[in-house]
């Protein structure tokens, strides 16, 4: 046996059941390893998508997730989306061939492109330590929650692999959670226990139902409200008191609740620029507390009165186990009849500025909304748009909307949903992109096709980069370089045997409807022609942030 053929079943054994990539030369044999060991693989057409929807994957399911790339090019083709992968701390393991001799046309320094956009790299040296050094990455992946780049030198993985190897290694252990301390917890308690109007917003460490019901518990004690930033959006759906997301995407209502709280509880949330909108959430008076199991994340973005390095489900029991006097907090009538009537966007009044043949996209997505079944999961690219389905699309729980925005790339938002369609198939995917993200990604549009994928892409089309165009046009600089001639994405689509309709108008999305009732044979792709006049509510909020 060789000793890519010991790895990728070694691999497959240790729990990485699924695999995405490109493959060439260099992870051929490694990769049809794992895929006679067991593993799944999905070929994606560009090893950019093929990242994103690792990572899009990894995300929803839960799953330590693989990617496998060509040496040189195939994983320079992929740092865009390794780079989001690491931002977010996504655990995913790259597998990517390595050429170590100088002179070789794919000769790269793949440890410095790994430093370069966060990933941790590590590297197979020697056939003896092939398989332990190959479950050593995927024990850092799982435990230290980070993406790790395996290098795989071409000239290693043909060496024989030893006699005894363990083909079959077993499962390696999950990460344990971490315990906060008892002062650590006393002093939470005690500072909840004086919150006359305390806010939870969680984020990406409390995406788990044990978490979800551990919070509402202790909000329920404390009287506190309950909102997520957007990674985690859904988390609390049904709940009453529920403020959605917190940050440049709130209502205002929400941001008026947050904004006027004297206690803000961040679980499993860095509160970042985004969700605190550069710290315009937090009053002057409020006190700041943070919750996260990784010590280095606490204040990290925001000055806090109180870190917690704790699991945020262990540190919510822990604390309401504390005792203290069950108190209302905000929770009163007022605020509930509020948070029914208006802290949901489509419930804020508009001017709707549909035209003869462009339709608003607030209009848009709200028709979606009532369209759409609501089991469903959403990918989401970057681009003015991007708020309009991120808030207008409603999802029924942390796992509806996968995120992939922390590196602010255009064109990862069809891959994203791609990962998050194949993680849940039992909900209908749909992806949101802007008409930019959709040709940069158009090549994803045949993984679609080709793997049955009965997905709907919406395509918010203006036919330009509208946050350059809204930023920079009120200034009167000449805006070119960033608008297009108007191009027919349906047409695109249908080529990749997509069903396709344009829509202007509300009585356009009857085709939407159609579709929905049938039999879904083939994906659909709706160019929707939204108006070119709307800058986004967020949009100079992303401008400050750069």
């Amino acid at each position: 046996m060789k000793v890519a053929e010991a790895v990728g079943r070694a691999l497959s054994a240790a729990g990485v059941r699924q695999v995405f990539g490109v493959v060439g030369s260099g992870n051929f044999h490694l990769t049809n390893a794992m895929v006679a060991a067991g593993s799944n693989f999905v070929a994606a057409r560009h090893e950019g998508g093929a990242a994103t929807m690792a990572d899009a994957y990894a995300r929803v399911s839960g799953a330590l997730t693989a990617l496998s790339v060509h040496q040189g090019p195939g994983l320079t083709n992929a740092l865009t989306g390794i780079a989001e992968a690491a931002k977010s701390r996504t655990p995913l393991l790259v597998l990517a061939a390595d050429v170590t001799a100088p002179r070789s046309n794919f000769h790269i320094g793949q440890e410095a492109l790994a430093d370069a956009v966060g990933a941790v790299p590590m590297r197979i040296t020697s056939a003896e330590d092939a398989v332990g050094q190959a479950l050593a990455a995927v024990r850092r992946a799982v435990h230290e929650r980070c993406t790790v780049l395996l290098n795989l030198p071409l000239e290693v993985q043909a060496l024989q692999a030893p006699d005894g190897v363990p083909a079959q290694p077993g499962p390696l252990p999950a990460r344990v959670p971490v315990e906060p301390t008892a002062a650590d917890v006393t002093a939470l308690a005690h500072l909840l226990e004086g919150a006359r109007r305390p806010v939870f917003v969680a984020g990406r460490g409390a995406r788990s139902p044990g978490a979800r019901d551990a919070l509402e518990a202790l909000a329920d004690h404390c009287g506190a409200l309950l909102a997520t930033s957007v990674v985690a959006r859904g988390l609390f759906h049904g709940n009453p008191w529920s403020l959605d997301v917190s940050g440049g995407f709130a209502s205002p209502l929400t941001a008026e609740l947050i904004g006027t709280a004297d206690t803000i509880v961040g679980w499993g949330c860095t509160l970042n620029m985004w969700t605190m909108r550069h710290g315009a959430l937090i009053g002057p008076g409020t006190t700041v507390a943070q919750v996260d199991d990784e010590a280095s994340a606490l204040g990290a973005h925001r000055e806090v009165g109180l870190g917690v390095t704790g699991d945020v489900e262990l540190t919510a029991r822990r604390v309401l186990a504390a005792g203290g006097a069950k108190r209302q907090g905000r929770r009163t009538a007022e605020v509930a009849a509020a948070v029914a009537a208006r802290v949901q966007w489509r419930d804020v009044p508009y001017e709707d500025t549909s035209g003869e043949d462009r339709i608003d996209p607030r209009t848009l997505s709200i028709a979606l909304d009532d369209l759409l079944p609501a089991e469903r999961v959403i990918g989401v690219d970057s681009g003015n748009f991007m708020g309009y389905p991120s808030m207008y699309l409603s999802v029924p729980d942390e796992n509806g909307l996968c995120f992939t925005q922390a590196f602010q790339s255009i064109g990862l938002g069809l891959a994203t949903a791609i990962g998050a369609a194949l993680a849940r198939p039992d909900r209908l995917a749909v992806a949101a992109l802007g008409d930019g993200g959709a040709l940069m990604g158009a090549a994803e549009l045949d993984t679609v096709r080709r793997l049955g994928l009965p997905m709907v892409v919406v395509v918010y089309n203006d036919d330009g980069y509208g946050a350059e165009v809204h930023h920079f046009g009120p200034d009167g600089h000449r805006l070119d370089t960033v608008r297009f001639p108007e191009t027919d994405i349906a047409a695109v689509a249908r080529g990749y045997g997509f069903e396709a309709v344009t829509v202007r108008g509300r009585s356009d999305l009857r085709a939407v409807a159609d579709w929905l009732s049938g039999p879904r044979s083939a994906p659909l792709l709706i160019d929707a022609k939204v108006v070119k006049d709307r800058g986004s509510w967020w949009l100079e909020e992303a401008f400050r942030g750069h």
